[in-house]
Parts: C-alpha cells; structure tokens; sequence
C-alpha cells in the first residue's frame, strides 16, 4: 500500500504551524462534512481521511513519529529507539564499507521489524503466540448541544469476536494441524538485504508456523465470527469532528488469546440553528428592542447549562457582544471550560406605532451617525 501524505491530504506544509493544520482541517471539514454532502460516498470517505490527518498531525507526538518514520512510525508496537539505532546501523556500515554491520544487535533489529506488525514484512519470530486484534472506526450523529453538554449511549455494534467452538485456532475440535512445509515449522525465512540478513514470517503459513486442520464449521476456518454487541458509551464534553474518542477492548477480538483492539468513535455534529462553536467557546445571536439598546434591560437568555439573566448595557449597539463565562463548553479533564459569547442585534420594528416612536427617538439624534464612514 501507498505511503499516504497526511500534509498533502490537508493542503498544508511539512512546516505548517500548528495553528495552519487546524485552519486547514477546519475549512477541509466545512467542505467535505456528511451532513452538507448527504450520500456522497465520495465526500463522506475524502471526510474520513481529512480526520485521520488530522487526528495525526495535530498531536505533537504522533506528528513527530510520522515525521521521522513516516506511517511505520504510527503502527502498533513501533520501538522508536530501536529503529533509530537501525538507522545509525545503516550509516555506519555505509561510512565503513559495510564493517560496522557488527555494531549493531542484530536480535534487537529483529524485535524492532518484529514489533512493526508486519509494516517491514513481518518479524524473525513465529506468529504462534496471541496478536492483539485490529482497531474498529465507526462515525455517530451526535446533536450539537449534546456534543457540548457529553452525554451517555449504548448502540449496537456487529464486532468480529474469537469462534466459541474453536476458540480462535480456526481447526476443529480434535482436528490437529501440521507443521508448515515450506518454513519447516518455524514460522519465518530467511532473507538477505544487501549486509543486512533477517528473518521474516512465512508467507503460506503467516507466520504460526502450522497449517490448519480440518476447518472449523462454526467459523469456516476464520477463527472469528460476527456477534452483535450493545456498547456503552460516555460521549466527554466538547466531542468534535477529528478528535476520536476511544473505547477501550471494544475492537476486534485478539488473536490465539490477544487482547481486543480498541473501537474509535468518529463524531459528526448537527450544526444548530442559533449557536455556532470556536474551539470551547459558543456564540449566540441575541435579538433585543430599541427600546431595551437605548435604555438596557435585563433578559434571560438560555444557555446550554440553563437559561441565566444578563444585563443589556444602555446605548447597545447592534453586534456588539457580550461574555458570560463559564457558559460555553463544560470543563472536562485537562481541557478549561469555555465561554458564551452573545451578539446584540437590534430588531427594528417594521410599521404602525412603534414606526411612529421609532421616527420620534430619531429626532433626538444631535450628529450624522455616519459622518465617520469614508473610504
């Protein structure tokens, strides 16, 4: 498979500023997002891979892994020290001719290739002991305002889980496998890269090192089956599209005993119809009257917390904003709660009396309201 650009999936610079990527991503998403493409498969999948970009790029390890390793660096298991070791190796044996090949520990090479998941061809170890299973992504709807409050679900999930009648070997009960003829049971060969000679999984037997009996008829031989499963779910305050949340162990079924891998839940937001959201900060558009701009009032305004009383300063202006703090998206873990900004705007009334107390309130005016707008 392709080595995938995360840059150029985003349309940004290796060198791009942490404040470019979420630009970037942010005006991606506005683009590419479900609920403005609905069933454009297309858009929908360019919406996936923008995420994954981003969920990447935009954290400062996972960026730096991917920087010096490219995709190898994000895979399970990667030993960042060994493989850098690896490429000292390398530039030693080249400075030296191919003599410093000794400096190097060739078991730990084998872990780091071994550790890779099978990112480099595979490891010098037979794959006979348990593997921790895949990690399984799945988008939810979430409403705006549960996304900013967090809330609790439960949905049914079709996961890939270890065959009860076979117990995840594949072979059926009392049918015994045999040794792989071609790695003579060992699960690896042999193989040569220039100095370099390593060991990687076979490729008939993938590495166990048998061959299967009889096929389980339960599974078909899989080793696995689908199961439907209902999961529990805490969605935290301030979910957003690009970052995941995870479920732990909610992934597919290990292997020969290995842990469950993780499911990632893909958040997709409702836009709503009054509040829009920059980071844990919200932003409502607040109707007022003349009358409450000229002389200030008191409303109650509704919050995603509850509805509170504000003050209406007198002399508003339409657009000016005011703060309530703490009113925005709720604290959660390390992240500060955030606040609620409202935008005045002074409805005019359109005919009949009011118009005639309107017309009486511009006689007090004493100057041009736009004598200072010039271009």
């Amino acid at each position: 498979m392709a080595e995938r650009d995360y840059y150029k999936i985003l349309g940004v610079e290796r060198s791009a500023s942490p404040e470019e990527i979420r630009k970037a991503y942010r005006k991606l998403a506005r683009k590419y997002h479900p609920d403005i493409n609905p069933g454009n498969k297309e858009a929908e999948n360019r919406f996936k891979e923008i995420s994954v970009a981003n969920d990447i790029l935009s954290d400062p390890e996972k960026r730096k892994l991917y920087d010096e390793f490219g995709e190898a660096g994000l895979a399970t298991g990667f030993d960042a020290e060994k493989a850098r070791g690896y490429h000292r190796w390398q530039e030693q044996s080249a400075r030296a001719g191919g003599g410093a090949a000794q400096q190097f520990d060739m078991d730990d090479l084998g872990d780091m290739f071994a550790g890779l998941g099978g990112v480099f061809g595979g490891g010098r170890r037979a794959r006979s002991g348990p593997m921790r299973g895949e990690d399984i992504e799945a988008a939810m709807d979430i409403d705006f305002l549960d996304a900013v409050r967090g809330f609790q679900t439960s949905f049914t999930l079709d996961r890939p889980v270890s065959c009860e009648s076979c117990h995840g070997s594949g072979t059926r009960p009392g049918s015994a496998p045999a040794n792989c003829p071609e790695c003579g049971g060992s699960g690896s060969k042999s193989m040569v890269e220039g100095p370099l000679q390593f060991r990687q999984s076979c490729p008939r037997c993938g590495g166990t090192g048998k061959l299967p009996g009889d096929p389980c008829p339960a599974c078909r031989g899989a080793g696995r089956v689908i199961r439907p499963e209902t999961v529990r779910v805490n969605i935290p305050p301030g979910a957003e599209p690009g970052k995941r949340i995870r479920v732990a162990g909610k992934g597919e079924s290990g292997v020969r005993g290995g842990p469950a891998g993780d499911l990632y839940i893909a958040p997709r937001i409702r836009p709503h119809p009054l509040l829009t959201r920059s980071g844990r900060d919200l932003t409502m558009e607040l109707p007022i009257t003349v009358g409450e701009a000229v002389r200030g009032a008191t409303v109650e305004v509704p919050t995603p917390a509850g509805a509170v009383k504000v003050k209406i300063p007198p002399g508003a202006q339409s657009g000016q904003r005011l703060r309530i703090r703490g009113k925005g998206v709720p604290a959660h873990g390390r992240s500060p709660g955030g606040d609620l900004y409202l935008k005045l705007m002074v409805r005019v009334p359109k005919g009949g009396a009011p118009r005639e107390a309107v017309e009486k309130i511009d006689e007090a005016y004493t100057e041009d309201v736009r004598k200072d707008v010039r271009l």
